[in-house]
């Protein structure tokens, strides 16, 4: 008998619900109980997140021994994942994520997470991110093609040191975007391995015609943007940077090229046009302080093989302040990206 259509949705998401492995071995500091809202109050002075979780991967990430810009950008990163996560706990007792959907992208978007920094147990999944021109870390881009093109316009002489740092950004953009669409894809194919051998084949051409079809052509935007990247990276490289450019930054540059292909006004465009710059501009002041922060902690160092004890508190004293300022902007910054991208997805569903 053909199950209803509820029931069917639930089990299609399940393997997208799947706490990853390294994440999961932790035991019963990820119990329910741990992470209810209610628990955040109970929470040990000192912690940063309010999730048990996420306290244990910020953990993790600090043996690691990432980049202070690094660890600024991951703890945006579960900032943000966790007001996300606490606000759909208020959705779930309202009963308002019956299909559990909003859950399944939940669990996407932590995924995504511990492969740009590392955590997921892959020793080869940690990017490289710096905002220094290093020639010791910047070869490590783990594609040919993008080390290729990197060594061409390292060596052009057409880029200034800053156009150098700029391009740079652009090419970890990219591997990013590849990121997000290799984990997008391997919990799809879960899924669908998994229905394959639970459902008929009347039932699989009902979810297809629903959450499958959805997530397809998802995967197939990321696809087209991760392509135009690419192109727009042999572009660059071989040209160097026109004065002509709309935006800069990456993520900005693919905004506004989503958001010409949307179902906008020419009114609506125009304004989106002007947000992106203000956005931009956030970006810079957030590029800012993380170059400043880097230079603080080479400082430091520096200072603490010296010895001098006033000199280290005063420079530690500095470097806590820059630290604190670049988490927030980080955070300031991926939530009105966040909310850009849905504004920009929303008007291209409606065009569909």
């Amino acid at each position: 008998s053909t199950l209803p259509r509820l029931q069917l949705l639930v089990l299609l998401l399940l393997p997208l619900m799947l706490v990853p492995q390294p994440i999961a071995g932790h035991g019963g500091k990820y119990s329910r109980e741990k992470n209810e809202p209610e628990m955040a109050a109970k929470r040990e002075s000192g912690e940063e997140f309010r999730m048990e979780k996420l306290n244990q991967l910020w953990e993790k990430a600090k043996r690691l021994h990432l980049s202070p810009v690094r660890l600024a950008e991951l703890h945006s990163d579960l900032k943000i994942q966790e007001r996300d996560e606490l606000n759909w706990k208020k959705l779930k007792v309202e009963g308002l994520d019956k299909d559990g959907e909003k859950e399944a992208k939940l669990i996407h978007n932590l995924n995504v997470i511990l492969a740009r920094y590392g955590l997921d147990g892959r020793k080869d999944a940690q990017m490289v991110h710096s905002n220094a021109l290093n020639e010791d870390t910047q070869d490590e881009l783990g594609d040919p093609r993008l080390e290729k093109l990197w060594h061409k316009a390292k060596t052009s002489g057409k880029f200034s040191s800053e156009e150098l740092d700029k391009l740079w950004r652009e090419f970890l953009h990219y591997k990013e975007k590849i990121q997000e669409y290799n984990v997008l894809l391997d919990t799809l194919s879960r899924a669908e391995e998994g229905y394959e051998n639970l459902l008929s084949p009347s039932d699989m051409a009902h979810i297809k015609s629903d959450t499958l079809i959805s997530k397809h052509s998802e995967l197939k935007d990321r696809l087209r943007s991760i392509n135009q990247g690419l192109d727009r990276l042999r572009k660059v490289s071989h040209q160097g940077y026109g004065s002509t450019t709309e935006f800069e930054e990456p993520r900005v540059i693919d905004l506004w090229d989503l958001a010409q292909s949307a179902n906008f006004t020419e009114k609506e465009l125009e304004s989106f046009r002007e947000e992106l710059k203000h956005f931009e501009a956030k970006i810079e002041k957030h590029n800012h302080y993380q170059k400043q922060l880097e230079i603080s902690h080479q400082k430091l160092k520096h200072v603490e093989s010296i010895g001098d004890p006033e000199h280290i508190s005063r420079n530690k004293e500095k470097y806590v302040l820059l630290e604190e300022k670049t988490k927030e902007l980080g955070y300031k910054v991926k939530k009105h990206l966040q909310d850009l991208s849905s504004r920009v997805s929303r008007a291209r569903h409606n065009e569909l």
